[in-house]
């Protein structure tokens, strides 16, 4: 899980896209055997890190963007 270090919510991948993304929006989450979260977005599917949801994740609770942290 990810930690929004602006509002300290904490994200379960119910996250908003980034208003720039172009695609289709399709997402679906599961939980690998090691209990990370895999993502799959449009067909692509990822396990996210830290990078990942600082370039791409949108805190759904106050809007900001490159402000997550490991929780």
């Amino acid at each position: 899980m990810f930690k929004c270090k602006k509002c300290n919510s904490v994200d379960k991948f119910e996250l908003m896209f980034n208003p720039d993304y172009k695609g289709d929006k399709t997402f679906s989450t599961e939980y690998t055997k090691n209990g990370d979260i895999k993502i799959t977005v449009d067909g692509y599917t990822f396990i996210p890190d830290i990078k990942f949801m600082n370039s791409h994740a949108v805190c759904r609770y106050c809007g900001n963007i490159n402000c997550w942290d490991y929780n």
